[in-house]
């Protein structure tokens, strides 16, 4: 499992004109089962996508695709999380 941070970068003004690309990469990420929650990091700085269902070296690939990471209107970071307790709401994301 994955915690994804995009943080708003220099080129932050460019949002506006890649957030069709960057909304459509979201939706393709759900799509895909590969995204289970994704949402804005308060306040304003950017947001995170909790990921999970595919190695590592293809979730940069797909981070690396989303327009905002490209055009630079956010960086990335990725970090990889090894649950070991688990509210029983939750247990599916473990499955």
């Amino acid at each position: 499992m994955f915690v994804v941070f995009l943080k708003f970068a220099a080129n932050r003004a460019e949002a506006p004109r890649h957030m069709d690309g960057h909304n459509a990469w979201i939706r393709q990420g759900f799509e895909d089962g590969v995204f289970l929650l994704a949402g804005s990091l308060v306040p304003g700085v950017g947001g995170a996508v909790l990921a999970r269902g595919e190695p590592r070296q293809a979730l940069e690939a797909r981070v690396a695709a989303d327009p905002f990471v490209a055009k630079g209107v956010v960086s990335a970071e990725i970090h990889q999380i090894a649950p070991g307790r688990t509210h029983e709401s939750l247990a599916a994301l473990l499955a």
